[in-house]
């Protein structure tokens, strides 16, 4: 055990000091052209970076990083298949804005549609999914209001399901960070949308290109949507990925559209430039734990979850661990049951305690098994 104890230090020395979770007195101040931004790390959702995150604003297309969350929900659930068939109401081809033209009575698989709005920012086929999954747009808009309080996004109201200009319509870069996270976390097969840069529909006729155009030019761009309105100005959520660490940069009411994805690569460069999600334990297995009247005699311990940590370049040194093990266990032992934890500090300070379960159940042994389990050991002593 004490070997455990030493490669699990050894596995955090060895990796960047960990981070405390930042706050605007931890951070530079960016040169950022708009109103409000914030910067998030996927995996922690710790915020790295925010400049008036809470000021609530017009989204603009931005919005339908909730119309795609609900539609990938439905999709992953396998409530609907990509390959069914949606059928544009007039409502829906009658959509302003960006759109890719549908025309009423027009089919189209649901594939084709999700495409036409992460690419294109289809208002007409972002309405045409809404009525299909719901029946109205605004039985849907209900949904994803419904969806933002469940997420905590507590300064958001959505009247419609596109960001074309209507009163109330609102939020800020700290909501359309949570929704963004949301998306991204538990729905990774939206990148098969969002990382397209160029493609077609109805057959090659209607070519398709990214209005996310950091997708072409920004290494590790992942997504995830822009947005435009004369009142909104310009707006994106801009995901990036590198070295298995994924960032969520939220700009909101940048003055044109140029500075919009200037402020955007500002941000990620800042995320990617100082942070980074290390592994800090060891693949070592824990050794089993002894357990009292137990039909076996031990049990694997395990790690409840992988252990990792977003950590701040340059601090190596700082991260320590602890484990704590029980020696032994009486059954019966649950699956899961708790044996023990493992600290990480940096610098003295708690960053993450990770249990130590039981990996298999072991039950208790009956009066006939530990009389059977006597007898054996009375035939199997020495003479």
């Amino acid at each position: 055990m004490k070997r455990l104890i030493s490669l699990c230090l050894a596995a955090a020395l060895l990796a960047p000091g960990a981070l405390a979770a930042p706050g605007p007195s931890s951070a530079p101040a960016l040169e950022l052209d708009a109103a409000s931004a914030v910067l998030v790390e996927k995996e922690t959702g710790t915020v790295l970076y925010e400049h008036n995150a809470h000021q609530r604003l017009e989204p603009a297309s931005v919005t339908k990083i909730m119309t795609l969350l609900l539609i990938m929900e439905a999709l992953d659930s396998g409530r609907i298949t990509k390959e069914d068939t949606v059928t544009v109401s007039a409502y829906a081809a009658g959509m302003g804005g960006s759109q890719v033209y549908l025309k009423e009575g027009e089919q189209f698989p649901v594939g084709e549609l999700v495409k036409c709005i992460t690419v294109v920012s289809g208002n007409d086929a972002a309405v045409a999914m809404a009525e299909y999954l719901a029946g109205s747009e605004s039985a849907f808009v209900a949904q994803m209001n419904e969806r933002a309080a469940q997420l905590g996004m507590s300064d958001t109201t959505f009247v419609n399901c596109t960001g074309l200009p209507a009163q109330g319509h609102l939020t800020t870069a700290g909501d359309i960070a949570l929704m963004s996270r949301e998306l991204i976390l538990n729905h990774p097969a939206i990148r098969e949308y969002t990382t397209i840069w160029m493609d077609s529909i109805r057959n090659g006729a209607f070519g398709l290109t990214n209005t996310n155009r950091l997708i072409r030019f920004y290494p590790g761009a992942t997504g995830l949507k822009t947005g435009s309105t004369d009142g909104a100005l310009f707006c994106m959520s801009a995901t990036a990925e590198r070295d298995g660490m994924e960032l969520i940069a939220v700009v909101m009411k940048s003055p044109t559209s140029a500075q919009r994805f200037e402020d955007a690569k500002a941000l990620l460069d800042y995320g990617f430039a100082n942070y980074a999600l290390a592994d800090v334990c060891p693949d070592a297995p824990l050794a089993p734990v002894d357990v009292l009247l137990g039909v076996t005699g031990q049990v694997q311990p395990q790690l409840q979850r992988p252990c990792r940590l977003l950590v701040r370049k340059g601090e190596a040194g700082q991260v320590e661990t602890r484990l704590t093990l029980a020696q032994d266990v009486e059954a019966p032992v649950e699956q899961g049951q708790v044996l023990g934890q493992l600290e990480i500090t940096v610098g003295g300070e708690l960053r993450d305690s990770i249990p130590i379960v039981a990996a298999q159940a072991v039950d208790r042994l009956t009066v006939t098994g530990i009389f059977q389990r006597m007898l054996r050991a009375l035939l199997m002593a020495p003479q």
